[in-house]
């Protein structure tokens, strides 16, 4: 089969005057250019409005997507579904708000879709946002997670299951072997076209999604196949498929993208020394944990 192509593109810092050339050269390989008059949205990984700097994708990559779409003739609406905060509150702590303001995009916020009952049984309720969007471009942040190890292109779609929905399921299947990975994989599989652009130019290492540390890798990374994409970056790391359950999962379902001899990076480093947690926490939540979280996200909408 031909390979998967994943491209990397360097940059010095989020201030880079290359930063908006080297991003329309990425979207422009991904076929961005020809999304004239299509209905596109754009989904930032806006997980919380807590450490918002680092835990969300960079305020100067949305603005320069944003600005590749637009120059493209897209209609173009940005909205993700945070883990804590509203979409409001996180736009506006991540900075996003601000640097979109003078570009003729949406930011919207995500409202119940159709349910869908994925292959593996699961059934999600996915963000009407999405499921009418021609096209997602979806821009994640490279962060360690300590359920997961990483989360990258794939996991960042889990952003399109709407609400309070999230951390149910975490409660529900989270304790079933493979069920949740292969959830989110499926999830990731719902959108037939997809743009995967990584922001990791300023990376989170440690204790992610939210409690990590900054690390300078000065990368974007573009891929049409998120799957290939995230290959590509656990083969730079140096990580085996049995480490990584999104990676696990993904071999086990045959998908082309999650064998490396299948995928072909071009301009990424060795990434081996980047700090993931060394052992992960469960993907489930007790009764209690959740009850708390549910609390937290009602205060945080309440009082923000």
């Amino acid at each position: 089969m031909k390979q998967l192509l994943v491209r990397a593109e360097k940059v010095s810092s989020y201030g880079d005057p290359l930063l908006e050339e080297k991003i329309f050269s990425l979207l422009e390989t991904l076929g961005a250019s020809r999304l004239s008059g299509e209905r596109v949205l754009l989904k930032p990984n806006w997980v919380s409005f807590r450490q918002a700097e680092l835990s969300c994708t960079h305020p100067a990559v949305l603005q320069a997507v944003c600005k590749a779409l637009v120059e493209a003739g897209a209609r173009v609406s940005v909205g993700d579904s945070p883990a804590f905060g509203s979409t409001a509150q996180v736009a506006r702590a991540s900075r996003a708000q601000e640097a979109l303001r003078s570009l003729p995009v949406r930011i919207v916020k995500f409202t119940a879709g159709p349910t869908e009952r994925l292959p593996c049984g699961v059934k999600v309720r996915l963000a009407k946002e999405a499921v009418e969007a021609d096209v997602i471009v979806n821009v994640p942040r490279f962060k360690a997670h300590c359920q997961l190890l990483l989360t990258l292109a794939v996991k960042n779609f889990f952003g399109c299951v709407v609400g309070l929905q999230k951390p149910l399921l975490h409660a529900k299947i989270g304790h079933e072997g493979d069920l949740f990975p292969q959830m989110l994989l499926e999830v990731a599989q719902s959108f037939p076209r997809r743009i995967n652009l990584l922001d990791a130019v300023v990376a989170m290492e440690g204790w992610g999604p939210t409690g990590g540390r900054p690390r300078s890798l000065g990368l974007l990374l573009g891929a049409e196949d998120p799957v290939a994409l995230d290959t590509a970056v656990y083969a730079a790391l140096g990580l085996r498929p049995e480490e990584v359950p999104l990676w696990r999962v993904a071999q086990r379902a045959g998908l082309p993208g999650a064998f490396p001899q299948n995928v072909r990076a071009e301009g990424l480093p060795d990434l081996r020394g980047f700090a993931l947690p060394e052992t992960l926490t469960p993907i489930t939540f007790n009764p209690l944990r959740l009850l708390k979280g549910l609390l937290k996200r009602l205060r945080d909408r309440l009082f923000r």
